[in-house]
């Protein structure tokens, strides 16, 4: 924030974008790497997705969801659950964005447990360096420190594990839900995660009567070259959690998806209602959006065509292994996060925000993308090019060469 102020920075600011490309305030172009900041999937100024919240906007803007409904909702739960054949995910909750996403799965299974008669599964279990949102439950569930611990005394209970391995050490009598960004860990630098380990989470669930959470807040919406990661494994949870990508990328709109099971549970006295909700739940204009969305990845075979791009990017970045700052490059589909250390592979010094840098550094190379520490990310919208994707491995080539040359030679000269 200090930086954000200081009389020399010229804050970015950006007015248009069309496809994958936004323009800023003096008239430059930037490819958006990180679809504005996860969640643009088929470009800025798609003519359907334009179209269809107009169309709504003639209709009716907002709605109340609480006590209501409305038939953009009605359709994109159906449409949602369509997209997950062979789970037994059929019932849908709305909600504002990924952490309130979150939220309502902590909430709801906690409240499932006490009232089928077992008040003391009310702990969770999630993973070191997890990021699942930012508000109170969701941030309980983190395991990223700078993030987190100084809120520990107001959070969830939460048994916090490094791997599955972990998981023969914890009674699970005490446990409601158990987190995870399946395939790889977004805001930890692009982990992935070891084959299997979906499975073994389910196995170990229903041994032990746990509610499984799966976070696709990120990898949701194509991101993984499926629909969702976890069909990647055909592994499937009791939660579902989806933001970002839901309207691609247009308006805020989550939703929390759940099985019959849990639905169960809530169906008692009126004091068991599940007495959560948000002023713009299930609104009219997102489920407009997100219909529109689902709509253009069935239109333009966005999944089918992604193949061919997955292939090229992994081309791309095996060939950007080779600079001598790069140490390692870890990617899942259309995921990509390319770490960047000393020439002896030895990390950077974090004051020296050598991340940063080189995002700062590609902006004069038409790239627009975010670090997480020293890793960059790469997180193009869907629909570019493969000339799009070159000048995006590029121009990240070309800012850590820059970047990392005038660190060594700031050391010589030191």
């Amino acid at each position: 924030m200090r930086e954000w102020i200081a009389p020399e920075n010229e804050p970015l600011v950006l007015v248009a974008g069309q496809g994958a490309w936004l323009e800023d305030s003096l008239g430059r172009r930037y490819l958006d790497a990180n679809s504005s900041i996860w969640t643009n999937i088929h470009g800025h100024g798609h003519p359907i997705l334009n179209q269809a919240i107009r169309e709504q906007l003639d209709k009716v803007a907002h709605t109340s969801f609480l006590g209501f409904t409305n038939p953009k909702a009605v359709e994109l739960a159906a449409r949602l659950v369509e997209l997950l054949p062979g789970s037994s995910l059929t019932k849908v909750f709305f909600s504002d964005d990924g952490s309130t996403a979150i939220e309502v799965a902590i909430k709801m299974a906690v409240q499932y447990f006490a009232q089928t008669k077992h008040p003391r599964k009310s702990g969770f279990v999630s993973f070191e360096n997890a990021y699942h949102g930012d508000t109170l439950g969701a941030s309980s569930l983190g395991g990223i420190s700078l993030f987190h611990d100084r809120f520990k005394s107001h959070q969830f209970p939460v048994t916090r594990i490094g791997s599955v391995e972990c998981l023969t050490a914890i009674d699970g009598s005490g446990i409601a839900g158990m987190i995870i960004e399946p395939i790889i860990q977004g805001a930890a630098g692009m982990r992935l995660w070891p084959a299997d380990t979906l499975k073994t989470l389910r196995r170990w669930c229903d041994d032990h009567q746990v509610l499984l959470i799966f976070d696709e807040v990120m990898t949701g919406f194509g991101r993984t070259g499926k629909y969702f990661a976890c069909q990647h494994d055909e592994v499937y949870p009791d939660f579902l959690a989806v933001a970002k990508g839901l309207t691609g990328g247009y308006l805020p709109l989550a939703a929390t998806l759940t099985t019959d099971r849990v639905f169960s549970g809530f169906l008692g006295s009126y004091e068991e209602t599940f007495f959560y909700g948000h002023s713009y739940c299930g609104n009219p204009l997102g489920c407009a959006a997100a219909l529109a969305n689902l709509a253009v990845f069935e239109k333009e075979q966005v999944l089918e065509k992604l193949q061919l791009k997955i292939e090229h990017l992994a081309r791309r970045l095996h060939a950007l292994q080779a600079l001598p700052n790069v140490r390692e490059i870890r990617s899942a589909g259309f995921i990509a996060g390319i770490e960047i250390a000393a020439q002896n592979r030895v990390a950077f010094d974090p004051r020296e925000r050598i991340g940063a840098q080189i995002c700062l550094a590609a902006r004069r190379f038409g790239l627009l993308t975010r670090p997480i520490g020293d890793v960059i990310v790469l997180m193009l919208p869907l629909c570019v090019t493969l000339e799009e994707i070159d000048l995006a491995v590029d121009a990240v080539g070309r800012a850590i060469n820059e970047v990392c040359a005038g660190q060594q030679e700031n050391r010589r000269g030191e």
